[in-house]
């Protein structure tokens, strides 16, 4: 067969063709903005040129101690500027960021850095005993750099071998900018929660999250320079890659070492802040702050929330603080957030309480998404749009992972058909929009019937006495199982009661999905804000 006339004397050189990586928006913005702000920690307030120079020295002094590209470097770390630098002085180097999640225990966090085989950790004084913990269990040891926070950590135990403004001292900040020779090269390392075995590590490469970092500013229609607040962990799937974001957009990174709900709303107001982002939990906390810890923002707010759909009755709650919520759904295996539940105009001339229920949907993909469907999980074939038959959510794009590391089977099971299969059960509504019932493990089946815990949980929301609630499948010897719901009462309504809550689904649910027992109870979470249904499942299995 005879070559492509455009194929013929227009060949593939690095004048026309470069790697996509997202170290390229850190270098933009500094040689166009160095003088703008890029960091806020408290007292310490960098401009995009100082920025990109600790990121520069990060790359080189990490390979003058010997760590070379492909290896992976670990980070234990809050919301601090030296998480935010890694996000680029590690992929410069050519190594792998693995980020930590900071909640977990050593043993866990042992496991990880074996794995992923860390050649190099940095570590907040926070976390210096289950580091040292973990470190210990490992036959080859990673280099412990700690990392000094004076103004929020003064006096912190050191354990590492050099502190972190010691080992940026050591490198060069002139350190040559490059660009991976290929864009499938891997950037970061994430592990899942492991709530079901032993972690998986999900490998990103640099095309996927150069990719998904441009979703995010075309999704939120993020203007340039936007003061963007921590509150998401930025070790959670690379802090849904918006580190790379607002270096792309030239903003200003506000850090915050641990949510609280009122820090958040200072912040807001004094930093100016005009996105954030967070599970429906850092939503729930400003909601339920009270009156007098409430601030007046008079500049637009936008938040992106995602996890379970937010219920209803929080996002309503959280418009009504003058803070416009962006629903986003994704997972660790797709680079964080990768649809959205897209706003059509018309939809602002409806109640607010219709609007939050609309809002709570999962919505559409993301510019950079190439393929999403509702489909059964076997044949692949995709359910009718009626927003009633239920079929796994599948992805199919660039910003779906490499695969998970060492890991063959699972890779090749979760990519099975040329799909990325999320293990999410939802429907289909005729425009197009996507509605999350259940994970595959969560939903529950009543007398042969399936009941989603969302719906559920929805109706408990809707109750004014629920802080937070959560349902499960309870064994039982009629039905196999029933609902199981788990209530957070606010303050000043202990007087509630199980019955009260009983009551108030009857009004909403069929009589088949209204919950046969409700315990009274904190609710545990993960280091994200997700609530562990698999804790719950236990003690309801045990009532």
């Amino acid at each position: 067969m005879s070559q492509s006339i455009f194929e013929q004397g227009l060949p593939k050189t690095p004048a026309n063709f470069v790697a996509l990586s997202p170290l390229t928006f850190i270098e933009r913005t500094a040689s166009v903005y160095p003088d703008y702000p890029a960091l806020v920690h408290g007292e310490i307030r960098r401009d995009w040129g100082t920025t990109w120079e600790r990121c520069r020295r990060l790359a080189s002094a990490l390979e003058k101690r010997g760590i070379r590209s492909g290896e992976t470097v670990a980070a234990m770390l809050p919301n601090v500027p030296a998480m935010f630098e890694a996000h680029f002085g590690v992929p410069l180097a050519g190594c792998v960021l693995n980020t930590l999640n900071i909640r977990l225990d050593a043993e866990a966090i042992a496991y990880m850095l074996e794995h992923g085989e860390a050649r190099a950790i940095l570590v907040d004084p926070e976390f210096a005993d289950v580091i040292e913990e973990a470190v210990s269990k490992l036959e080859r040891k990673p280099l412990i750099i700690d990392v000094a926070d004076e103004q929020f950590m003064a006096g912190g135990r050191a354990i590492g071998e050099l502190e972190y403004e010691t080992l940026l001292a050591e490198g060069d900040p002139s350190y040559p900018y490059r660009l991976p020779e290929d864009e499938w090269q891997a950037i970061s390392l994430n592990y899942t929660s492991g709530t079901t075995g032993k972690p998986k590590g999900v490998v990103y490469h640099h095309r996927g999250a150069y990719l998904n970092a441009v979703s995010n500013i075309l999704v939120w229609a993020m203007p340039q320079h936007p003061v963007y607040l921590w509150t998401l962990p930025m070790f959670h799937c690379n802090g849904w890659c918006f580190p790379w974001t607002i270096a792309a957009a030239a903003g200003t990174n506000v850090c915050l070492r641990k949510v609280e709900a009122k820090k958040v709303m200072d912040l807001i107001a004094d930093e100016q802040v005009t996105h954030f982002s967070g599970a429906p939990i850092v939503l729930n906390g400003l909601v339920n702050l009270p009156a007098e810890d409430k601030r007046h923002f008079d500049h637009p707010v936008k938040v992106t929330t995602a996890g379970a759909a937010p219920p209803a009755s929080v996002i309503a709650g959280v418009e009504k603080l003058g803070i416009d919520v962006t629903h986003v759904y994704g997972l660790t295996e797709v680079y964080g957030p990768v649809t959205t539940c897209a706003w059509r105009e018309a939809w602002n001339e409806l109640p607010i309480e219709e609007r939050a229920r609309i809002k709570s949907r999962q919505g559409v993909r993301y510019h950079m998404l190439e393929a999403l469907c509702v489909a059964d999980p076997i044949t692949l074939e995709p359910v009718p749009k009626d927003g009633e038959t239920i079929g796994e959510i599948l992805m199919r794009g660039n910003n779906v992972m490499k695969g998970y590391l060492k890991n063959e089977a699972a890779t090749e099971q979760a990519l099975e058909g040329g799909w990325y299969h999320t293990g999410d059960l939802a429907v289909w509504h005729a425009d197009g929009y996507i509605e999350i019932k259940d994970r595959s493990k969560d939903i529950i089946i009543s007398g042969g019937e399936n009941i989603s815990t969302i719906e559920v949980e929805d109706a408990i929301y809707s109750h004014p006495a629920v802080e937070e609630a959560a349902v499960v499948a309870k064994p039982d010897e009629k039905w196999g199982e029933t609902p199981c719901a788990f209530v957070k009462l606010k303050v000043g309504y202990d007087e509630v009661t199980e019955q009260q809550i009983i009551d108030h689904c009857r009004q909403h649910l069929a009589r088949f999905k209204v919950p046969k027992t409700v315990i009274f109870s904190e609710l545990p979470k993960t280091s994200t804000g997700k609530i562990q249904k698999f804790v719950l499942r236990d003690e309801a299995r045990n009532q």
